[in-house]
């Protein structure tokens, strides 16, 4: 449904052009330091404006709604605001005709019966990755200053330059995906378990709520399946599990084995390209050809490493309560 989490349990809300969006995180413990300004690097990071991103423009304050007192967190459910105030919703009126290719339009008027807000995208925009980031910063907190979560863009259009990548997008009037890492440092040995809750399913699940994502891989990877065992395994070099290699990316049988956690994630191209398609109209029944309207991002990956880094930080945060290495009161 719209909920993530065992002990740090995340549930978010609200439409892309509805009057806000927003998150309600449960679990939060007791006595963390927090305040508006804590939220605007990461949320900052996310805004639109660059080249290659939407033109739509929102404060995105977080507007803190319960939780925190004194600025500290309670112990109660932490709920956040985000308004939505640039919205141009009649850009999608057309296309209750037309679902468009690649979004989720077609199969949410089915689910839904036709009482989704489909505006800008509705439930299913990328708008609410601002939930996702806000309460990325707070699971931050939670892991302490001695673990960094840190992603970078390495790939846009299949090429390691991402300008390149943007202005072959722009020379070819269309829209580019992209391959982001993650990296976190300084995680103890012994989180997560064999099977369903290990560290890769369990981030494996928070990262596919990021929409536009379509793979991710941990470590070597895909590129395992071309290695032999020798080649692979990564050899231990002393009792702190340190290894020569990480080609298992910090995790063996599902557990954080010491060596920083490695992942990356394939972003899929912008589905509203400005290039003409053609997709079923609704009303006459035929298939016909017609161009997306709006503002829309030409690659979506440029907004997605601080939004991974953010979910990555939520599954961790809960795997660190759930084995009691981050109490119910903070110190």
């Amino acid at each position: 449904m719209n909920s993530f989490g065992r002990l740090f349990r995340v549930n978010v809300f609200g439409e892309s052009h509805g009057a806000s969006v927003g998150v309600n995180i449960d679990g939060v413990p007791a006595g963390i330091p927090l305040t508006q300004e804590d939220f605007l690097p990461d949320l900052e990071r996310r805004k639109a404006g660059a080249k290659g991103t939407t033109p739509r423009k929102e404060e995105d304050l977080p507007f803190i709604k319960s939780g925190v007192f004194n600025d500290h967190t309670t112990g109660a459910p932490v709920t956040i605001l985000f308004e939505n105030n640039n919205t141009r919703s009649t850009d999608y009126e057309k296309l209750r005709e037309f679902p468009r290719p690649g979004h989720a339009d077609f199969v949410a008027t089915h689910k839904f019966g036709g009482f989704e807000d489909y505006r800008g995208g509705g439930h299913f925009s990328g708008r609410l990755t601002l939930n996702l980031v806000a309460a990325g910063v707070i699971a931050k907190k939670i892991l302490g200053a001695g673990i960094s979560v840190k992603a970078t863009l390495t790939e846009v259009g299949g090429l390691p330059d991402a300008e390149k990548g943007l202005e072959a997008a722009i020379a070819a009037k269309d829209s580019v995906g992209g391959i982001v890492e993650c990296v976190v440092e300084g995680l103890p040995i012994g989180l997560g378990e064999p099977f369903f809750d290990s560290v890769e399913s369990t981030i494996a699940h928070a990262v596919f709520s990021i929409p536009a994502i379509k793979g991710i891989e941990f470590g070597a990877g895909f590129a395992a399946a071309k290695m032999k065992g020798v080649e692979h395994n990564d050899a231990i070099l002393d009792a702190s599990g340190k290894t020569a290699t990480n080609h298992a990316g910090g995790v063996v049988g599902g557990i954080t084995n010491g060596n920083p956690l490695v992942f990356r994630v394939a972003v899929k191209p912008t589905s509203s390209t400005p290039k003409e398609q053609h997709t079923l109209n609704i009303k006459s029944g035929e298939v016909e050809s017609f161009s997306v309207k709006g503002r829309h991002d030409l690659c979506i990956a440029l907004r997605v490493p601080v939004v991974l880094e953010a979910v990555a930080a939520m599954a961790l945060a809960d795997l660190m309560l759930l084995e009691h290495r981050a109490g119910r009161v903070w110190k």
